[in-house]
């Protein structure tokens, strides 16, 4: 059995001010690599993140919105979905 992890090497271009940014960062791969997994750790389940949802994906949103509702918290203002059915 190897005991090493087959590693990916992914590289990616940055502007100039990103770059001078992340200048003083010590272990930059590091940091990037928390930053897509915090990214990817709140990405919308349904578009998974493009913003966008196919025209299959809207007709079961439409579906699931007629006993749901987007609402927002009066404590702490973040929008969530409440099951009406529940009620």
């Amino acid at each position: 059995m190897d005991r090493h992890k087959k590693e990916e090497i992914i590289t990616f271009k940055v502007d100039d001010d990103l770059a001078h940014a992340m200048a003083g960062i010590p272990n930059r791969s590091e940091f990037i690599r928390s930053a897509i997994l915090a990214a990817l750790d709140s990405t919308c389940p349904l578009c998974r993140g493009t913003g966008i949802l196919t025209p299959r994906q809207k007709q079961h949103w439409e579906s699931f919105s007629e006993n749901h509702t987007i609402e927002e918290c009066e404590d702490c203002h973040a929008f969530h979905i409440v099951c009406e059915a529940q009620e």
